[in-house]
């Protein structure tokens, strides 16, 4: 059976849909033709195993874009590639005084990542399109398609829309072995003009972002649809784990200055800290690696990653003082030095418009 999403008369008041030609219509999205193109963007990057690796300025995320905004193409869209390498659909409205309203969302991909994140806000919002011309349906407002530059890797397109992507954030290498500012060149933009590019604040008269479950609360209570209270703020560190690389088997236990041992310390250090406090905040160490990585010698030095989430960044820096100050004691305890390198790629909190929250629910 043909399953089928509706568009709510809410959301067509929030799309600035001109109801007066759209009231007596029952809208629907075409749910197979978007879950069709969500599969065949998720061919683009896969190896022999069946493990996706569209990480962002890559190969692979190049040949999604270029997929991607041949359908937009195709959808009537007025597609651009911004400075910050974000892809920039544009449809127009009835009146062109009113801001338009945005929605969208990113294709690249973590390593190994899924079909779904990223991809079903950004095909979603190009079946929206195509649902309006079907439906011969005309907003007020125009419309603006995004789908941000490397939004896995360091929110690097959203960041440069707003100009918040510093010096320090280009030079910082992507997954894709690229430098941020080589990436963004790679994939059509222009790291020395991203001042040109920046929104700022009434520039949107909205934006929106559908986007799946990523912790499977809606699912195990058996709910359809969430809407969010607000985009957390992220916060993410490189930690490294300075000890002595010495023989294993001529180095007595006592005698060691264990950079791994000292670091899984402090990855538990971290657990503690962040369950210590009431909350929803998480943190994660979701890297790590120890040199000089041989079975026969005790790690010298690890590199590892530390990632704050929570809906308050006053909230994110307490935490990350009080892991600070478990840092230096496990330091001192195992002769080792640690110390924290603040990546600037940010993520800043931000509440949700009631507004929007309330014609969606």
């Amino acid at each position: 059976m043909k399953k089928t999403f509706l568009l709510s008369p809410a959301l067509l008041i929030l799309f600035g849909f001109n109801l007066f030609s759209a009231s007596t219509q029952e809208v629907k999205v075409n749910q197979q033709r978007m879950e069709n193109r969500i599969l065949e963007l998720g061919k683009i990057g896969k190896d022999a195993e069946g493990r996706n690796y569209r990480v962002a300025f890559s190969k692979a995320d190049q040949q999604g874009r270029e997929y991607v905004m041949n359908i937009m193409k195709k959808a009537g869209l007025e597609v651009t590639i911004d400075f910050g390498g974000n892809i920039i659909g544009r449809r127009k409205g009835n009146d062109p005084s009113k801001k338009p309203i945005s929605f969208g969302s990113h294709i690249d991909m973590v390593p190994d990542g899924g079909n779904y994140d990223g991809c079903v806000g950004s095909i979603g919002a190009i079946e929206v399109i195509e649902t309006l011309n079907e439906n011969k349906i005309f907003t007020d407002h125009p419309l603006e398609l995004i789908i941000f530059s490397n939004e896995e890797g360091g929110l690097i397109g959203s960041k440069a829309l707003i100009g918040k992507l510093t010096k320090e954030g280009l030079d910082v290498i992507s997954q894709s072995g690229l430098t941020m500012r080589e990436g963004i060149k790679a994939i059509g933009g222009d790291p020395d003009r991203l001042n040109e590019i920046i929104r700022k604040k009434g520039d949107l008269a909205a934006y929106l972002e559908l986007h799946i479950e990523q912790g499977g609360i809606l699912d195990q209570e058996k709910i359809n649809i969430g809407v969010v209270e607000g985009i957390v703020g992220i916060e993410d560190w490189e930690i490294t784990v300075e000890g002595f690389a010495n023989h294993a088997g001529a180095t007595p236990m006592n005698n060691r200055q264990d950079a791994l041992l000292a670091a899984s310390r402090l990855v538990i250090a971290i657990n503690e800290v962040i369950n210590s406090h009431e909350g929803r905040q998480v943190g994660t160490v979701g890297k790590i690696s120890a040199l000089p990585g041989a079975f026969n010698v005790i790690p010298g030095k690890v590199n590892m990653s530390l990632e704050i989430r929570d809906l308050s960044q006053e909230k994110i820096f307490m935490l990350f003082g009080e892991i600070e100050k478990r840092a230096a004691e496990i330091a001192i305890k195992s002769n080792t030095k640690i110390s924290f390198k603040n990546l600037n790629v940010a993520a800043i909190a931000a509440p949700m418009n009631e507004l929007i929250r309330e014609k969606i629910i």
